[in-house]
C-alpha cells in the first residue's frame, strides 16, 4: 500500500463526537423498523446480506464500495455518504497517539455510521504490517524478511494473533497484511515486506492469516486479514516499484501465485491489488487476473480492495478518470481506496452506473462480498472497540514474543576464530555504528510513519541497550557512534550499521547497494585499532559487502528487528545460538541483481545459508567427506550430481572461493595422501589446495585441476600430502585458476595414511 502526506486537517468534530459518546457510554442506534431480517444474528449470513441488499439505494451501495482516509472525513460525512470503510494511511493517527485515543476515534466514526438510514457499520483498515506500527507504544515485530529467515510458521502465526489483539484493542477491524510478494530483485524498495525469494517461503508464512483471523471472524480479537499485493509486485523488471513484470503466465503462476492460493485455502477475507503491471497491463484494471483467475478459477469469495489511489494508476496520468473507475470496477475491484478524493469517486461511479458503463450486477456483487465480511466479523452485533484488548498494546507478553522472533531471525554469515558468542563477564566491548542506538533505524519503514524515522520514535530496546543489559560482572561496554575512542585494550568491537528507513519507491536502489560512507568510515576506525570487528547489519535486504567482508571477523544479518533489540544481543552473547537461514540469495555484487537460487550465478552466500555456534561434530579424516557437508563456504553453490549414487556436489567454483570442513580428525599419525572426486569442463587449469585452520593456513596437499571432459564427468585423482597433518583441524579447500571463470566441481574427498 502507498500513503502520502495528507494536507487536509482532521475535522475537529471527530474526536469531540467520539469523546462524548465514549464518556457517556452511549451507542447511537439508527431509526429502523423492528424485526428487519438483516438485524437478526440467528439468520444465515447470506439471508441477512440479501435482505439488506434489497433495501439499499444505489448511493448506499456505492458508499459501501468507498474507502476514505480518516483525515479527509468528518463523523458527519460517514452517515451522509453511507461510507463503507475508513483507513489510516502510514503515520495517520489521532492525537495523542496512543491506544485509547485510537479506540475513541474508531468508536466515534462507528457510532456515526450507525446513525445512517440502514445502520451499516464501517470497516476500518490499517497497515499493521509488522505489529500495530502506526500506534505509539505498540509492539513492533521484525519485518517479513526477518520472519522468513526464521523458517518458523508457528511463530509467525503467533505474531499474527498478537498483532490482532493489539489491533482489536484500538477498535480496528481490518489489517492490510500479510504481504505475500515473492522478491526476485533486491533492488526493490519493498524487499523487506517479502518473506523471501521463493514462493514456498511466503506460502509457509500464510500461517499469519490463521493468527490474525483466529478460529472465527466474529470471535474476540479476530481481525480481517488481507493477502497483498495481487500479483507480481516482487517480479518487476529491474526491481522497480510499481513497475512492469515481464513474465509469462507460467512464470507468474509458478513464482507469484502459490502464496495466494494458500492464503485462500486458509480463508483470507480480503485481497489487495498490486500497483504493478503485468506485461504492460496495470493489475488494477486487469479483469483476467482479478475476475477470471482470482474470483473464478481460484474461487475467492471475499472482497477485493484497491491499493492507495490504485485506480489512478491505470492510464498513467494523474487524477482518476471515469474510464479508470469503470475499468477497475468491471475488472473486479469491490472496494476502492480513494483516500482524499472520495466524493468525486462516488459521483463518478454513480454516473458510470447510470450511463450503463458499470452494470448493477457488478455493484451488487461487490456489496455482497463486503457485507458478507461485515456480518461474519459480527460488526452489526458488536460494532465498538473491545476494550479488554486495549492493554495488550505493547504488552510484556507481546514484546517477549517479538524478542523471540528477533533472535530466531538472526543469520550468522561469518564467524572467524569463533569470535562469537561474546563473553558476558570480564569482557571489554566497544559498540559503534549509527544504527546501534536508534529504534527508528532498527524498525525500518512503516513504523510510526510511512517512510519510518530516526531516533526514539516509539518505546523499545535498542541493540546497544540490549548489549548493555546483557553484559555481566566485570564487563565494560563503551559506545561511540563513529568509533572514536576505541583502542587496543578492547577485546571486541561491534559495529551496528546498515540502511536507514524507507518504504516503497523511495527505497528502490537502482545504483549502488553498498554501505554508506558513514558506515564504512566507522568500521575503518574500529579496524585500525586492531580489535576484532563484528558487523551487525541492519537492513531490509542483502547488501553489497563482499569487498569489505574479508576484513570483518564476523557478520550477523539482523534485518529490521523492530522494537526488541535485545533479541540481537541474545544471539551476540550466546544465550541463544543463531538459527536463521537466508531468505534471499546474497549477491557477490550489485551487478548480479537479480540473483536467485538456481539461476546459475555464484552468490556470496547461497539461499538458506546460516551458521550457528558450537564445535561441529568431529569426523575422521579417513572417512569420505562429502563436499556439500561444509560448515561454511564462500562463493560456491550446491547442485545435483549425476555421479554414482546421486546426491549433491559443490560447483560454480572460481578462484578465491573456499569451503571449510570443521573438526576433521587426523589422529596422532599423519596422513600420507588424499583422494578427491572432481569434475571439470574448464578450458583453463588450476589447483585445489587443502589447508589447515584458515584460508591462508598451511597447505597440506595440492591437487592439479584440468578438464575431465565435462562438469559431471568425474575422476578421482590421488596426491601425496606435502606437509604433516595430525590432530583435529578445520580443513579448508581453496582454489586457484590460471584463467577465469568456473574451475571445478567437487564431489567428495578422503585422506589416507
Amino acid at each position: 500500500m502507498r500513503t502520502a502526506v495528507l494536507k487536509i486537517p482532521r475535522a475537529a468534530t471527530t474526536l469531540v463526537f467520539a469523546a462524548s459518546l465514549v464518556a457517556t457510554g452511549l451507542q447511537i442506534q439508527p431509526a429502523h423498523a423492528v424485526g428487519e431480517p438483516y438485524r437478526d444474528p440467528t439468520l444465515p449470513v447470506q439471508t441477512r446480506v440479501e435482505d439488506l441488499l434489497s433495501r439499499m439505494t444505489l448511493d448506499e451501495k456505492i458508499g459501501q464500495m468507498t474507502q476514505a482516509e480518516r483525515a479527509s472525513v468528518t463523523t458527519a460525512n460517514v452517515p451522509a455518504y453511507g461510507l463503507g470503510s475508513l483507513l489510516s494511511g502510514g503515520g495517520s493517527a489521532p492525537s495523542p497517539n496512543n491506544a485509547t485515543s485510537w479506540a475513541n476515534m474508531y468508536d466515534g466514526f462507528q457510532n456515526a455510521a450507525l446513525t445512517s438510514r440502514l445502520g451499516i457499520p464501517v470497516i476500518y483498515g490499517v497497515d499493521a504490517v509488522h505489529g500495530h506500527n502506526n500506534v505509539y507504544g505498540a509492539t513492533i515485530f521484525p519485518h517479513n524478511i526477518g520472519l522468513g529467515a526464521t523458517r518458523n510458521p508457528a511463530l509467525v502465526q503467533q505474531i499474527g494473533q498478537a498483532t490482532a489483539q493489539e489491533v482489536s484493542g484500538t477498535g480496528i477491524d481490518w489489517d492490510f497484511a500479510p504481504c505475500l510478494c515473492v522478491v526476485r530483485n533486491d533492488r526493490w524498495g519493498r524487499s523487506y515486506e517479502s518473506f523471501g525469494e521463493k514462493p514456498e517461503l511466503a506460502t509457509m508464512m500464510t500461517s499469519y492469516i490463521n493468527g490474525m483471523q483466529g478460529s472465527a471472524l466474529n470471535a474476540p480479537g479476530s481481525v480481517l486479514a488481507t493477502a497483498k499485493h495481487f500479483i507480481g509486485d516482487g517480479g518487476t523488471d529491474n526491481g522497480v516499484n510499481a513497475g512492469n513484470a515481464t513474465l509469462t503466465e507460467a512464470q507468474l503462476r509458478a513464482i507469484h501465485l502459490p502464496p495466494f492460493q494458500e492464503a485462500l485455502r486458509r480463508g483470507v477475507g480480503s485481497v489487495m491489488i498490486s500497483y504493478n503491471s503485468w506485461n504492460g497491463v496495470k493489475d488494477h484494471g486487469n479483469q483476467y487476473l482479478i475476475t477470471t483467475l482470482l474470483k473464478g478459477e481460484l474461487g475467492f469469495s471475499g472482497f477485493v480492495v484497491s491499493d492507495w489511489n490504485g485506480i489512478d494508476e491505470i492510464d498513467g496520468q494523474a487524477g482518476f478518470t471515469a474510464a479508470e473507475v469503470s475499468q477497475a470496477i468491471n475488472a473486479g475491484i469491490d472496494m476502492v481506496m480513494v483516500p482524499t478524493d472520495w466524493q468525486r469517486f462516488i459521483s463518478t461511479l454513480r454516473a458510470e452506473v447510470n450511463n450503463g458503463h458499470v452494470p448493477m450486477s457488478r455493484i451488487d456483487d461487490a456489496n455482497r462480498r463486503i457485507l458478507t465480511k461485515k456480518f461474519q466479523l459480527g460488526l452489526f452485533e458488536k460494532p465498538l472497540t473491545d476494550r479488554s484488548y486495549t492493554p495488550t498494546v505493547g504488552s510484556a507478553a507481546n514484546r517477549a514474543l517479538a524478542r523471540e522472533a528477533v533472535r530466531e531471525s538472526q543469520v550468522l554469515l561469518k564467524n572467524s576464530g569463533n569470535i562469537l558468542p561474546l563473553a558476558k563477564t570480564n569482557n571489554k566491548i566497544f559498540v559503534a555504528g549509527k544504527s546501534a542506538d536508534n529504534i527508528g533505524y532498527q524498525s525500518g519503514g512503516w513504523t510510526m510513519s510511512w517512510q519510518g524515522g530516526s531516533g526514539a520514535t516509539t518505546p523499545g530496546t535498542t541493540v546497544l541497550q540490549g548489549i548493555r543489559s546483557a553484559a555481566g560482572t566485570g564487563t565494560t561496554v563503551t559506545y561511540n557512534a563513529n568509533g572514536t575512542g576505541i583502542d587496543s585494550s578492547y577485546k571486541a568491537a561491534v559495529a551496528v550499521v546498515g540502511e536507514t528507513p524507507y518504504a516503497e519507491s523511495a527505497g528502490d536502489r537502482p545504483g549502488s547497494m553498498s554501505l554508506d560512507s558513514t558506515d564504512l568510515n566507522t568500521i575503518a576506525t574500529l579496524r585500525a585499532s586492531g580489535v576484532p570487528v563484528i558487523v551487525v547489519l541492519v537492513s531490509g535486504r542483502p547488501l553489497d559487502i563482499a569487498a569489505q567482508l574479508p576484513n570483518w571477523n564476523a557478520l550477523l544479518a539482523a534485518w529490521l528487528p523492530g522494537t526488541e533489540g535485545n533479541g540481537v544481543s541474545d544471539v551476540l552473547f550466546g544465550d541463544y545460538a543463531p538459527t536463521g537461514k537466508l531468505p534471499s540469495t546474497w549477491m557477490q555484487s550489485a551487478s548480479q541483481q537479480p540473483i536467485n537460487d538456481g539461476d546459475g550465478k555464484t552468490p556470496l552466500f547461497p539461499y538458506g545459508f546460516g551458521l550457528t555456534y558450537g564445535t561441529p561434530p568431529g569426523h575422521s579424516a579417513y572417512d569420505v567427506t562429502q563436499a556439500e557437508s561444509y560448515t561454511s563456504q564462500s562463493g560456491t553453490q550446491t547442485e545435483t550430481t549425476t555421479d554414482t549414487g546421486g546426491g549433491q556436489n559443490v560447483g560454480y567454483i572460481t578462484a578465491g572461493d573456499w569451503l571449510a570442513y570443521g573438526a576433521v580428525d587426523f589422529g596422532s599419525t599423519t596422513a600420507t595422501s588424499v583422494t578427491t572426486r572432481l569434475a571439470s569442463a574448464s578450458a583453463t587449469t588450476g589447483t585445489l589446495q587443502y589447508r589447515l585452520d584458515s584460508t591462508t593456513g598451511p597447505v597440506v596437499a595440492t591437487v592439479p585441476v584440468t578438464t575431465t571432459g565435462g562438469w559431471q564427468t568425474w575422476t578421482s585423482p590421488k596426491v601425496n600430502l606435502s606437509a604433516a597433518a595430525t590432530g583435529v583441524h578445520t580443513v579448508y579447500a581453496t582454489f586457484t585458476n590460471g584463467g577465469s571463470g568456473d574451475l571445478v566441481n567437487l564431489n567428495w574427498f578422503q585422506f589416507a595414511r
